[in-house]
This record gives C-alpha cells, sequence and structure tokens, in this order.
C-alpha cells in the first residue's frame, strides 16, 4: 500500500515505486563511493579542513583533520543500510529527509577525496556558499512572492540583471553605494511594474511578458556596457558594501564568521526570509494574497481587490529583485559585466519550486544551489583533475535533477499563471 504522508495540510503519496527507486538510487550512491573514492586513497591519507575563512580574525577555530579511507567507509556502510530499509520498508515522511543525508554522504566522501593528503578551506567554501546564494535566494522570494498570488514571473532574471548594471552606473557616478543600491531597487520595480500591466491589465500570456523583458534586459544592458561602460572605466567602479561583522555573534567559532561577519546583503536575505514568512503565513494580508493565488473568483466574492493584490506583489517581487541584482554589483565584484547574472534568477525559480513555493523551503534550496556552485569554483584549485568545464556544470545539473521530481512533486498555487476576469 501507499503511504500517506501529511505535509502543510497537503497529502503527499509515497508510492512503492517511488520507495523503490529511491531505495536503488541510495545504494547505486554507495557503489559509486566505493568505485569513485574509496578505490583511489590510501588508508592512511587524512585530509585537513580549515574552519576559518580567509582573512577573518574573528570566531577563529582549529583545523580539522579527517582519516580519508576511515570516514568514506563509515559513511559509504550508512548509505548502504539507508538505501536498504528505503527499498525494504521506507522512511514514509522521512524519505526526502533520508536522501539528502545520503547525498550529505556522497558530497562529503568527494570532498575528501578531492583533498586526501591536502588542505580544504572548508569554512571558506561554505562562507563563498552563503554569498553565491544570495541572488538565487533573492530571486526565489520573488518568485514565492508573485507566484502565490497567481502571477507568473519569469522576468526575474531580467530585472536582476538590469539591476546589476544600474546599480553599477549609479553607484559609480554618484560614489554611494547606498544610492546604488537604491536606483538598482528603482529599475528593478519599474520592469515589474510593466510586466505587472502587461499580465495583470493587459492579460497577456505572462510567459511571453518575462520572456519579453528577459530580451530587452539582456539586450540593454549588453549595448550600454559595450559603448559606455566598457569604454569608460569610471561608469564602471562603484563602491562596495565592507563586511559588517555582528558584536559578539562574529565570534562564534565557525558559525559566526560564516554567518554573521559578511556584507549586508547577507543580512538583508536573512531579514526578507523572516519578514515573507511571517506575511504570508501568520497576517490578514498573506492570507489574502494566498487567496488570490488559489481561488481568485473566490477571493474577489469575499471583497478582496485581486488585481490591486496582484499589483502588489508583483512590485514587492521586483523589489526583491532588484536587491538580489544589486548584490553581483555593489555586494561581489564592484562592476558590471554582460550577462553577469548567468542565469541566476531562472536558477532561483528552480529554488522557488523546491522549496514547494514556500520561504524557507526556498530559503534551503538557496543554500543548496549555492553550494553546489561555491563547491565547483573551489575544487578547480585543487587539482582533482576533473575539467573545469564539468565543475561549473554542478549549479545547473543540481537544478535539473530537482526539476525532474527527484525529491517529489511541488505543489504550485492553483490559480497559478492564469489572469484574472472580473465578472
Amino acid at each position: 500500500m501507499a503511504t500517506i504522508v501529511i505535509h502543510r495540510k497537503k497529502l503527499e503519496t509515497i508510492t512503492p515505486t517511488r520507495r523503490r527507486v529511491l531505495g536503488i538510487i541510495e545504494l547505486v550512491v554507495a557503489a559509486l563511493t566505493v568505485v569513485l573514492f574509496m578505490l583511489h586513497v590510501q588508508p592512511g591519507q587524512v585530509s585537513t579542513f580549515v574552519m576559518t575563512p580567509g582573512g577573518i580574525t574573528q570566531g577563529i577555530a582549529a583545523n580539522w583533520i579527517v582519516p580519508v579511507f576511515g570516514t568514506m567507509l563509515a559513511l559509504t556502510i550508512l548509505s548502504a543500510l539507508l538505501g536498504i530499509y528505503q527499498l525494504v520498508r521506507g522512511f514514509g515522511r522521512q524519505t526526502n529527509l533520508v536522501l539528502g543525508v545520503v547525498a550529505f554522504f556522497f558530497i562529503f566522501s568527494f570532498l575528501l577525496w578531492a583533498s586526501a593528503g591536502k588542505s580544504l578551506n572548508l569554512a571558506g567554501m561554505l562562507s563563498a556558499s552563503v554569498l553565491l546564494a544570495v541572488p538565487i535566494v533573492l530571486g526565489a522570494f520573488s518568485g514565492v512572492l508573485c507566484e502565490r498570488a497567481g502571477v507568473v514571473n519569469i522576468a526575474i532574471e531580467g530585472m536582476m540583471l538590469m539591476a546589476a548594471m544600474i546599480g553599477a552606473l549609479v553607484g559609480s557616478v554618484t560614489k554611494s553605494m547606498w544610492v546604488g543600491l537604491l536606483a538598482a531597487i528603482a529599475s528593478s520595480l519599474l520592469l515589474a511594474l510593466i510586466h505587472a500591466v502587461l499580465s495583470i491589465k493587459y492579460k497577456i500570456n505572462q510567459i511571453i511578458s518575462g520572456t519579453v523583458i528577459n530580451i530587452f534586459s539582456t539586450g540593454l544592458t549588453s549595448f550600454l556596457s559595450a559603448k559606455f561602460l566598457q569604454t569608460y572605466q569610471y561608469l564602471n567602479n562603484p563602491p562596495v558594501f565592507p563586511r559588517v561583522p555582528i558584536p559578539l555573534l562574529a565570534d562564534i567559532p565557525v558559525i559566526g564568521p560564516l554567518l554573521f561577519n559578511t556584507n549586508i546583503f547577507v543580512y538583508l536575505m536573512y531579514i526578507i526570509l523572516v519578514i515573507v514568512q511571517v506575511a504570508l503565513f501568520r497576517t490578514r494580508w498573506g492570507l489574502r494574497m494566498r487567496s488570490v493565488g488559489e481561488h481568485p473568483k473566490a477571493a474577489d466574492t469575499l471583497g478582496i481587490n485581486v488585481f490591486r493584490t496582484r499589483y502588489m506583489a508583483v512590485l514587492l517581487g521586483g523589489l526583491v529583485a532588484g536587491i538580489g541584482g544589486a548584490f553581483f554589483t555593489l555586494g561581489s565584484v564592484g562592476r558590471f559585466d554582460e550577462g553577469m547574472t548567468a542565469g541566476k534568477g531562472f536558477i532561483g525559480l528552480a529554488a522557488m519550486i523546491f522549496g514547494n513555493w514556500t520561504p524557507i523551503g526556498s530559503f534551503l534550496a538557496g543554500l543548496l544551489f549555492g553550494f553546489s556552485d561555491a563547491i565547483a569554483t573551489r575544487l578547480t584549485l585543487l587539482g582533482t583533475g576533473i575539467p573545469i568545464q564539468f565543475m561549473a556544470m554542478a549549479p545547473y545539473i543540481t537544478t535539473m535533477v530537482v526539476l525532474a521530481g527527484l525529491v517529489g512533486r511541488s505543489m504550485a498555487p492553483a490559480a497559478d499563471g492564469e489572469p484574472y476576469n472580473k465578472e
């Protein structure tokens, strides 16, 4: 019989077929750990993990020295046991959690193999993961805000790209990172307004509207960058937000340097997470917005202004996307390059789907994508022998795996993408 799991007041069926498939996958992962990693290390080798990011003087922690072969053996045995139990009986509600644990074991075994006899700054890689996750998570939050109200917004990529360029340009001219940030948000809000008018007022297909905005942003930013920003370098040299350590919290070993000694965009990500989670699920406003995304006709009958609610949601999504776009130039590299968002807006939408249209789920999914990006960047420096092109594919492969439904089916709002016609 299928196991019925109650999750967020919705029924999710874990069929016997899916249970067996996941059990086989977990056993295959255990076998791959042996073939790919264990057979290529020596029993006496150790890995040295540096637990303090480079350049940090607060929250310093001792290095972590791990025996490679013995640790891999233990992780492989645990993965195999979990796979066998999943295959025979299943974990019910904890199925995805167990799958995540097995994936973690495999990734950690990979890190052990890559750093065997070497040193790897693990804390630095995790810190980079958080930073790389910022635009993905903010893009996911933007999607959550829009789609919870029933408006599909694939224009997040274009909004972020435009915000990145405008933030760099205005920040360079005014020599103020704050003015640059405000300008970036304003440019994204303008594009969000265009998307809202096209998709809500004129009821243009929301995918087409978003695609048009993406094409427009790509073309305009490429033209302005080639014509002005690359020619006149003083227009492409904005100030960058520095690290801001939080007193006391930044001194906590390992955790402090990762979460509490970073720039303002990471803190804004935390703040937006709390605000959106509470607003959506603990306030009357959030209930009304979700009702518009689930059943707009019923919401209209109860006196909720569907059009105004959707406009507000899309504009709020544009605001969050603008912050995510500004991160690229004002919170990271300090200059604008053509196409520098590199699909992070689309990966943010994948994180939103992975997170089942919830802020917390989207945040955790964004961290996963950020980690896959960071691990690809860092391990190319260790000389693992894996071509850099394959390592660069890691975040996109992760995206495809997630969207393929390996972790289960996500439930979109019922009226997502459907224009509303008021009778």
